[in-house]
């Protein structure tokens, strides 16, 4: 979908510096755009690349436009004003309401007429669909649950029992919210299942990645809260609360009854104890472990870096040292401390 400078300017609030009725058509990266195109800047390690950009037109932070020779929409944060523009040359499938003829869909749902249900969905009893919800194909709405206003449900997604979802949310394939929860007791040193008899609550403008799980609650609910951010393949037990505008990146998992506050950002394959808060602010770096509570803000880590191959080993056997090297530390102390 075709835009004059001056119109995506308009969209992300920018100042066009050069021809305001240049049209782009689509988003490139700097070295690789033509002249229908254009690309952003949000760092100056890219900007060898702006030299030599054969791009109609670039978006570009203030700090970074000196000397800019094409045409340029300048802002103060290229990749905020980036992520807007892209709504506006790759807008979302519009869809009409209706129910495909492949679709399964109880009688006693509720089904605003602008939703759309698509090929091969089940639609289960007692179901509410709000106005312009997209339920793509082969998804599975399990009874009583309940979807916001203008959420899409992409493909193959199940959303289990009671589940409520809320508006303007975004569902990728494979996602599935409300399975049951890891809840088993010891009977006599066997094993059996205890119920779970919650459910997931999740907020408005959510997003959640494919494959991504978020189990139903003990007895009180699983809850996301308002703008959370999840990306793929990410883990959620039972009765965890994320609070608003935390963001998890991939292969995170975290264990039943934790209480993550607000405005965290959650690195990937971070692993996360049960029955622990974490408060709100706390950035955690990728491969971090948490097994205690974190109650102040700020940047945690833990793991062990890449390095050499033969610096690890060595280091590795150093660590496998490490007793038979203590003790000895506590037997010169002792021979200094009776000397």
């Amino acid at each position: 979908m075709a835009w004059t400078l001056a119109q995506i300017a308009a969209h992300v609030k920018g100042d066009v510096v050069g021809d305001a009725d240049f049209v782009v058509d689509s988003f490139a990266d700097l070295q690789y755009a033509t002249n229908n195109q254009i690309s952003f800047l949000a760092s100056s390690k890219y900007r060898k690349y702006l030299v030599e950009s054969q791009a109609g037109a670039v978006i570009i932070e203030q700090s970074l436009a000196a000397g800019v020779l094409s045409n340029a929409i300048v802002v103060d944060d290229a990749y905020v004003a980036y992520a807007k523009a892209a709504t506006l040359l790759y807008p979302q499938e519009q869809y009409s309401g209706g129910v495909h003829c492949s679709a399964t869909v109880d009688e006693s749902s509720t089904i605003h007429p602008t939703a759309y249900i698509g090929s091969q969905a089940v639609i289960e009893s007692g179901v509410e669909i709000a106005a312009g919800v997209v339920i793509g194909p082969v998804c599975v709405v399990k009874k009583n649950s309940k979807i916001g206003k203008n959420t899409r449900l992409s493909a193959n997604i199940t959303i289990c029992e009671g589940v409520q979802i809320g508006e303007r949310c975004l569902l990728h394939p494979g996602a599935v919210i409300g399975a049951d929860g890891f809840g088993i007791a010891n009977d006599k040193g066997r094993w059996i299942k205890v119920p779970q008899l919650g459910s997931v609550i999740v907020g408005d403008d959510v997003e959640i990645g494919a494959n991504t799980t978020i189990d139903c609650g003990a007895i009180e609910n699983t809850i996301i809260a308002n703008n959370v951010k999840l990306d793929n393949q990410i883990h959620i037990a039972h009765n965890v609360i994320i609070g608003e505008n935390t963001v998890i990146a991939g292969c995170t998992g975290i264990a039943g009854s934790t209480d993550i506050g607000k405005n965290c950002v959650i690195g990937g394959r971070v692993t996360i104890n049960g029955h622990i808060s974490i408060a709100d602010g706390v950035q955690l770096t990728g491969t971090t472990m948490v097994t205690k509570s974190i109650t102040q803000r700020g940047s945690y880590s833990s793991g062990i870096p890449a390095e050499p191959t033969k610096q690890w080993h060595r280091n590795v056997v150093r660590y496998r040292q490490m007793d038979a090297l203590a003790d000895r530390v506590k037997q010169l102390e002792k021979q200094l401390k009776n000397s």
